[in-house]
């Protein structure tokens, strides 16, 4: 115990203390309720494992729902005194299974956002709710009497049941009213390719645990599309460990690198019209197609003959996904495909639309702007969209809007649209109100408030009862009425709050119809250079542009922070005389822009991606001005098929930061890779990896390797940890390079962003990076936190011992006593410390203050910091386990990194439990420690890669 050289004197007995704490606690209280108004009105229910009242200190979480382009995705919110702070996946949601993406972690930051919308303007002048009221109210006796002639409603994609009931009750009062859709990353060929092959729409699922051969043909399964959480975790699943990395093989043909192709077993780089009709020779080979002769290129046709005897040979087994950027033909063909390989059931099954809006938002967004442009349209009411944004160049949806007497837009900021309408209305966050939404395989989520809203702003469905002159325009009692139970009690209700999930809910397969007969494909004069959209992988489609976090996360396949570029091939660059950072002007139909180039390799030659979400005009102060605006090329026939582009060299440069430049290994192989056929001692490859036999323990079980070092005399004290002894795996196998365990790290410990300028200093703030390396055609990710070296080389250094070992084992580091010599990041190996150069955190905006977490310490300028294992996790783990009286239990204690991962792919615990998944995953013969003959013995371990590639293309 720590010995007092003077008095302790209570606060009570010292009035100027007293006076001094009561300062302090007024402080901690502006704090806790920086522009919160406390909890919703009505009752919240916490997740079921959690006490009904809150205990000061404890977090509580609650179970809800992030939406995403209408989309549900089961999260539990936790709330420290009254705050929302972090976002975990919910385990009882069958599609997030636990997990979160980066978009759900960052949208706590969204959430306290200060440039969110803070007030009802009429034009550019704050006016009230009740000032749009009134002139709403002047409206509505000619609705009734017209049937609502004149009135349109704009939404993005609807899944919720109330906001869709809510349409129809108001469409079947006023028969007149025009409900159109508009979401810029809508898939409108996918319900129109089940037209062509059943005759009707229908919503594909991919089941990719019954999968054990599946070809994505430009379709980001672990991505982009809805499902993503769920296909990457089932289709990672046999792999763990390298357990059974021959139970399913990937092969993807793309034209933009994604998450998929860098995860796929065969990878193949073609421009969209190539992959089409390669699935047309495909599905010939198969007999699903008539025959289209062979591909003149002999690399493609290699591939396509090993992908159609892979699918042959996986009869009942066998996927084919087809994607946004293939015709609606083309993925009528890979529907017929499939029905040929599989039969009846199979990895791909089908259900009705999800999507409650009209399925065709190019056609619906069309509709609406003949409307405006004929003055059919008098009164517009937008919800939660941004066309003056985003909608194709050729429609100019901000200038229509001009033509509309009155026109509202109900958004989170006053964006593009809002600045264009004439009245722009707050609407409440997600976390703020009170709504209900479906996930992609139609399990319902009731979504529930954690807090009242911070800026008094409404919901849509406040909105819409507002519109109809409803009794009632309050949310819950409005969503209540959707789910209440049959038998009148509130059990189905509470039950539906606690768990995050609507019993009973999730779609019912359908059996389509027969598919319809194939013909031939269309032959089209393929252009030499085209232009693909794809959302940004941080940012999407432009609704996360003013989120600093996602803005900082280094994108997955290029590295590029706080920026959007266009990417194009080597080959592709070389012919236009182009490299990383030149200008070049894009013309697309008449419309030109100018972007800075980025060479990627492994993009399609002949492929221009232009990466949207940026070149925001009306953002806040985070997003507004960064990047450029590819929307400007984008017309409504690109929205239909990837459009020819003409592309020149300017002769201006762009500064393009990317946080990792260098992607070889140089023979160093930080990340170990080995095929199917090395998994033997004598069959591995030089330096590939080294394969021991497992030692086994008296109960049989697997008992953890040795280090790589434990047979070398070292310097280092030995120690003795004879409580707890945590370490991680990171298996390699798992990991897909989302990064979402970047933004989790983030989020849970207060890490602040730094800006551009910073981080092309060398200067990221991440405690957790993901390293991407290129191996030949191969890209392999590898998550680098802090290594918890047994033999710290960081310690040794430290003048004043700011950094050391706790009783534990871990490598912690006291920041009241670090002075900023830098000393230990320029000794650690791994350079996974970080210094705080300048007061990065913003300790000047109260509702960011809010978000922090109240566990960690906010570090202040001049200190070193870096992973801790989220040892405030540990701690309150072990509280909690000694009040019981027993020790932490395996899997009771998470780390913000682990929890995140959608394929499982960190595991954490002590390694002094024998039967811990930890000591499980370290006990492989497929584990190494990173840099090993440093002799560092790092607690932080790593499974190899092991690979299954197709014998037919090695």
């Amino acid at each position: 115990m720590m010995r007092h050289d003077h008095p302790i004197i209570p606060i009570a007995q010292d009035e100027s203390a007293r006076r001094r704490f009561l300062k302090l606690m007024a402080a901690s209280a502006a704090l806790a309720g920086a522009g919160c108004s406390g909890p919703p009105a009505e009752p919240i229910v916490p997740y079921v494992t959690m006490p009904e009242q809150g205990v000061p200190g404890l977090p509580m979480f609650y179970a809800t729902a992030f939406v995403r382009h209408g989309l549900a995705h089961g999260v539990l919110v936790e709330s420290n005194m009254g705050r929302p702070t972090k976002v975990e996946g919910n385990p009882d949601h069958p599609v997030s299974a636990g997990a979160t993406d980066v978009f759900a972690q960052a949208s706590i930051l969204q959430l306290w956002d200060p440039d969110r919308s803070q007030a009802v303007f009429r034009g550019d002048e704050m006016a009230t709710w009740g000032a749009f009221e009134a002139e709403l109210h002047a409206r509505r006796p000619r609705f009734e009497r017209d049937g609502g002639a004149g009135l349109a409603i704009l939404t993005g994609t609807v899944t919720s049941p109330t906001l869709a009931n809510q349409l129809a009750a108001l469409r079947a009062r006023l028969p007149n009213v025009r409900w159109h859709a508009w979401d810029p990353l809508h898939d409108d060929g996918a319900a129109q390719a089940a037209q062509l092959a059943f005759g009707r729409p229908l919503d594909a699922l991919y089941r990719l645990d019954k999968a054990r051969v599946v070809v994505a043909l430009d379709a980001d399964l672990f991505g982009a599309l809805p499902g993503s959480l769920a296909h990457a975790r089932t289709f990672t699943a046999p792999r763990r460990l390298g357990a059974s990395a021959d139970a399913n093989r990937l092969y993807v043909l793309e034209a933009t690198p994604t998450l998929t192709g860098a995860y796929a077993d065969a990878r193949l780089a073609r421009a969209p019209h190539e992959i089409e009709a390669a699935l047309w020779r495909i599905a010939a080979r198969l007999g699903a197609a008539p025959d289209v002769g062979r591909a003149a290129d002999r690399v493609l046709d290699r591939w396509e003959a090993a992908v159609a005897q892979a699918l042959d040979g996986a009869r009942g087994q066998a996927l084919v996904v087809a994607g946004a950027t293939l015709s609606p033909a083309g993925r009528a063909l890979a529907y017929a495909l499939n029905a040929r390989l599989n039969g009846a059931g199979g990895p791909l099954a089908f259900i009705e639309p999800v999507e409650r809006s009209p399925l065709d938002h190019g056609a619906s967004l069309a509709a609406l702007a003949d409307a405006m442009r004929a003055g059919q349209v008098d009164t517009l009411l937008m919800l939660d969209v941004n066309p003056a944004y985003d909608a194709p160049a050729d429609v100019d949806f901000a200038a229509l809007l001009q033509r509309v007497p009155l026109s509202a837009h109900l958004g989170l900021y006053r964006d593009e649209t809002a600045r264009a309408a004439r009245w722009h209305l707050p609407m409440a966050h997600g976390y703020e109100a009170w709504s209900d939404a479906r996930a992609h395989d139609g399990t319902a989520t009731i979504v529930q408030p954690l807090i009242a809203p911070l800026y008094g702003g409404r919901s849509a469905h406040e909105i819409l009862a507002q519109l109809a002159g409803a009794d009632s325009r309050d949310g819950h009692a409005l969503v209540r009425a959707t789910w209440q139970g049959s038998d009148g009690t509130d059990r189905a209700w509470r039950a539906s709050l606690r768990r995050g999930i609507v019993d009973g809910s999730t779609a019912v397969f359908v059996a389509p119809p027969a598919a319809k007969p194939v013909g031939r494909p269309a032959v089209v004069a393929a252009p030499p250079l085209v232009v693909v959209f794809a959302p940004d992988p941080a940012v999407d489609g432009g609704a996360f542009a003013n989120n600093a976090w996602l803005q900082e996360l280094p994108r997955p396949l290029t590295s590029l922070t706080w920026d959007n570029a266009a990417l194009v091939g080597p080959a592709t660059a070389a012919r236009a005389d182009l490299a990383d950072g030149v200008v070049a002007r894009l013309r697309v139909d008449g419309r030109t822009v100018e972007a800075p180039v980025l060479v990627v390799a492994g993009q399609a030659e002949g492929v221009v991606t232009l990466p949207l979400g940026y070149g925001r005009r009306a953002a806040g102060g985070v997003g507004e001005g960064v990047g450029f605006d590819a929307y400007r090329l984008r017309t409504r026939a690109a929205l239909a098929a990837p459009p020819a582009l003409a592309l020149e060299r300017t002769s201006r440069t762009h500064d393009l930061v990317l946080r990792q430049k260098e992607v070889d290994m140089h023979g160093r192989e930080p990340v170990h890779v080995a095929a199917l056929a090395d998994r033997t001692q004598a069959a591995a490859p030089p330096g590939a990896m080294r394969v021991r036999e497992l030692a086994r323990g008296a109960d049989g079980r697997p008992a953890p390797r040795e280090h790589e070092g434990d047979k070398h005399a070292s310097m280092y004290p030995e120690r003795d940890h004879g409580g707890y002894k945590w370490g991680m795996a990171i298996d390699l196998n798992a990991c897909i390079g989302c990064a979402a365990c970047t933004v989790a790290c983030q989020a849970e410990n207060n890490i602040p962003v730094v800006g551009k300028e910073e981080v092309a200093r060398g200067r990221s703030m991440h405690w957790i990076r993901v390293d991407r390396y290129q191996a030949g055609a191969r890209t392999l990710f590898q998550p680098v936190p802090c290594m918890h070296c047994e033999h710290a080389p960081c310690e040794e250094v430290c003048p004043v011992g700011a950094t050391m070992h706790d009783s534990e084992g871990l490598n912690v580091q006291v920041y009241n006593r670090c002075i900023g010599t830098r000393f230990c990041s320029n000794n650690c190996p791994y350079k996974v410390r970080r210094f705080n150069f300048l007061q990065y955190s913003n300790q000047n905006v109260e509702s960011l203050k809010a978000q922090q977490n109240p566990e960690v310490t906010v570090r202040r300028r001049g200190v070193m910091e870096k992973c801790s294992y989220c040892l405030q996790r540990i701690t309150r783990a072990r509280v909690e386990a000694e009040k019981a009286g027993r020790r932490i239990q395996d899997g009771e204690m998470v780390t913000a990194c682990q929890a995140v991962c959608p394929t499982r792919a960190i595991r954490f615990g002590d390694l002094n439990d024998p039967a811990s998944d930890v000591v499980a995953a370290k006990a492989t013969p497929l584990g190494y420690d990173l840099l090993a003959e440093l002799n560092t013995r790092p607690r932080t371990s790593y499974v190899t890669r092991v690979l299954n590639p197709d014998p037919e293309l090695e």
